[in-house]
């Protein structure tokens, strides 16, 4: 809605993790370094924890995007997965032909693929997302996983994402053998207000901002008190302010635009009474691996939510401001990109469902559908993975099809049938993309899915 009044190729402050818009301040970039040689020149487990909307799902897709390529990746985004569930969705990522049965036979078959994986000279990596949700059981299962080794590595490196309530899980002395296992901790700490202004341009630069300062240092100390430091609670008060000043016809967000944002969002204060210990432990961790990455191997070179009150729009929309020492001008009739809402692709991924874009396909249609593309797709080409259910939940899977129809090409949705160990899985899909390259960029452009389902990249190979 306020795009072409602002000069902005797309929304600048989306609550889904986009990597474009990742932010390496506020020791987020030094945090991703950090966690990269933590994974590839250690061992055991590595933990993340963080407030809601701190910016760990972001820092997870980045690491799925900064890895080397000599590192297999498993994402699970489910913490209620029971433990047979973590064997089939690792097995299934790994595309391990399993044998009937559970527990003993599903760890060797599992064992015997990362051995093979190891003698290659590659290395896995599961990354657990929400993991301080994880059933007491599915954590168990997780340090039985970081038992796998070789006669001298370990075979399987974990990282767990989650917020404080994983600190005090594992502080618990039922968990203290899993606690023991966690070589790094890291925590990612709120903004300081230095941090949140130079955040807020640095989102604007990104979606295509290129006059002079949006947010007045009053607006700047008010969102910053506001949302606590919290990127996703900064993200939904900006977006907010600048469909406030949009209505207003001005091109400064001030208090007035921060306060009228600040009603909206409704925002319970955090609680900040937990350990104050943990974030200098956090802290310390980066700077200790640090030390260790200078010493070893050098430094690496690595929604538009829309206000209660009404939005009448201003007379007059004024385009793309000019530079910092100009006063801005409106520009030249047709110099202004069209603003795409999040779920559009402007680049269509290479093949389609099926040809009948009319009717929309039933489930036994799609299922079959994906059935023939998967025998033409190549191996080497990549997908988004949207979902994962039993196959038990048909319904649910016709329902998030359904739900989403308006955010997804539905030409470029596809539903598979996997068996693993006797159990059958249901999974949608997304696209078909000639390199990985462009399946993260459809990724990024790629709008919320609901109930979120945090999609992520992966090859066509790990389907077969």
């Amino acid at each position: 809605m306020y795009l072409d009044h602002f000069g902005l190729r797309q929304p600048p402050f989306r609550i889904t993790p986009h990597t474009e818009f990742f932010f390496a301040g506020g020791n987020r970039g030094a945090t991703l370094e950090a966690l990269i040689y933590a994974i590839t020149h250690d061992e055991g487990i590595v933990k993340v924890s963080g407030e809601v909307g701190s910016g760990k799902t972001m820092l997870c897709r980045m690491l799925l995007e900064k890895l080397p390529d000599n590192v297999e990746t498993v994402y699970l985004a489910n913490p209620m997965l029971s433990r047979d569930e973590i064997l089939f969705a690792v097995a299934e990522e790994l595309r391990i032909p399993l044998p009937d049965g559970r527990g003993q036979l599903l760890l060797r078959a599992l064992q015997a693929r990362l051995l093979e994986i190891y003698a290659a000279g590659r290395q896995v990596v599961a990354l657990i997302d929400e993991a301080h949700a994880m059933p007491p059981d599915a954590l168990e299962e997780i340090r039985l996983l970081s038992n796998l080794e070789s006669n001298q590595h370990k075979l399987l490196q974990i990282v767990l994402f989650g917020q404080p309530e994983l600190d005090e899980r594992l502080a618990q002395t039922a968990m203290r053998q899993l606690n023991d296992r966690i070589t790094h901790s890291f925590r990612l700490e709120p903004l300081r207000a230095s941090d949140v202004s130079v955040y807020l341009m640095f989102r604007l630069r990104a979606a295509g901002y290129r006059g002079p300062d949006l947010f007045t240092r009053r607006a700047i100390q008010l969102i910053s008190r506001a949302s606590e430091g919290l990127s996703r609670r900064i993200n939904i008060l900006a977006d907010k302010a600048l469909l406030v000043a949009f209505s207003d016809g001005v091109h400064q967000i001030d208090r007035r635009q921060v306060r009228a944002a600040i009603r909206d969002a409704g925002f319970r204060p955090i609680n900040r009474a937990r350990g104050v210990w943990w974030a200098w432990a956090g802290g310390a961790a980066v700077a200790c691996v640090f030390i260790g990455l200078a010493y070893f191997a050098g430094s690496r070179n690595a929604t538009s939510s829309s206000l209660t009150a009404s939005i009448a729009a201003p007379a007059t929309v004024v385009g793309t401001p000019a530079p910092v020492d100009q006063r801005p001008v409106p520009p030249a009739a047709g110099s202004l990109p069209a603003a795409q809402s999040p779920g559009t692709f402007p680049e269509r991924p290479s093949a389609a469902v099926g040809p009948d874009a009319a009717r929309p396909l039933t489930l036994a249609e799609r299922i079959d559908a994906t059935r023939r593309w998967l025998e033409t797709a190549r191996d080497s080409h990549y997908f988004i993975q949207l979902l994962n259910v039993d196959a038990s939940s048909e319904k649910e899977v016709v329902d998030f099809i359904a739900r989403n129809s308006a955010a997804l090409d539905l030409r470029q949705v596809r539903v598979y049938r996997s068996s693993l160990s006797g159990r059958d899985r249901l999974g949608v899909i997304y696209g078909d993309y000639p390199s990985r390259e462009q399946a993260n960029a459809a990724l990024a452009r790629l709008g919320e899915v609901t109930p979120s389902s945090k999609p992520y990249v992966r090859s066509v190979s790990r389907l077969r």
